[in-house]
């Protein structure tokens, strides 16, 4: 039987971890500076408090709230209309894989280039769904 729904949760999964790495890297820098938790009161304040490091999981997480949504939303109408097939899967795949080089590498190195290749390369996945959903509708 093929389905999306392991992507689909393995986008929810990743965005998990990148949330968790947020707190636990936020949380320790916080503590190894002895600085009170209302100083972070604002998102602009915590980017002026915190190297970059320690907000790359952030600036992560905010992107899996972009393009991974229209994911979410491709999976879900592929899915209930039972259009799923093995290009499909296979295009939903590779989108995910993309996603997770592009958190390892924006969470840990970060190195632009890099992650704007992973970027571009499951952008380009996700808009492939797109035009052969519109398509063969």
């Amino acid at each position: 039987m093929t389905s999306l729904m392991q992507p689909f949760f393995g986008m929810m999964l990743l965005t998990l971890l990148v949330w968790g790495l947020m707190y636990v890297r936020r949380l320790s820098f916080l503590q190894r500076q002895g600085l009170d938790p209302q100083e972070f009161v604002t998102p602009e304040k915590i980017t002026g408090l915190v190297p970059e490091s320690t907000n790359a999981a952030s600036n992560n997480l905010k992107n899996l709230f972009e393009m991974p949504v229209i994911f979410y939303a491709l999976c879900l109408y592929l899915e209930s209309n039972q259009l799923v097939d093995n290009t499909y899967v296979m295009l939903a795949y590779g989108f995910l894989i993309f996603r997770v080089l592009h958190s390892v590498i924006h969470c840990t190195y970060n190195r632009v280039m890099h992650r704007f290749s992973c970027y571009l390369i499951s952008s380009v996945l996700l808009w492939a769904m797109l035009i052969r959903i519109v398509f063969n509708s």
